[in-house]
């Protein structure tokens, strides 16, 4: 079961304000513990809003509409995610609660969502053949 630790942002972390060293040895230790788990799939913070850009479908079959940052609420955007395979949904409670306040001033924020597999969207063997073929060439690309 793959599982996103989603950090959500704060006016800080949209303001650009870089983590304390403090914190970013805390989040290597944590990330180093994911790693020696066999559990870490990806771990990364995102830049602000304010360099992202909005794709958005406003009418079925319609042009998408770009829209540049940065955008409002920071609440409800996003600053980092780590990525993990884990054996239950528990291990990954687990695991987000052992997380470093990710922000570091007791305002830090972490959505946990399930990522869907294959086998959840579809039961048609031609579609998840053609999936697996792609994640086997995606990670041999990886490799070369």
């Amino acid at each position: 079961m793959r599982f996103m630790m989603i950090v959500k942002a704060t006016k800080d972390s949209e303001a650009s304000v870089m983590p304390s060293q403090e914190l970013v040895e805390a989040m290597q230790r944590y990330n180093e513990e994911l790693v020696k788990a066999g559990v870490l799939l990806a771990a990364d913070g995102l830049h602000p809003s304010s360099n992202g850009i909005r794709i958005s479908y406003p009418e079925p079959g319609g042009k998408p509409k770009i829209t540049d940052g940065p955008f409002t609420e920071a609440k409800e955007l996003i600053a980092g995610y780590t990525l993990i395979e884990v054996k239950s949904r528990e291990e990954a409670i687990e695991w987000a609660r052992r997380m470093p306040d990710p922000h570091g001033y007791g305002e830090g924020e972490i959505e946990l969502r399930q990522v869907f597999e294959a086998l959840d969207l579809t039961q048609n063997p031609e579609t998840l053949a053609k999936e697996t073929a792609l994640r086997e060439q995606m990670e041999r690309l990886k490799k070369s």
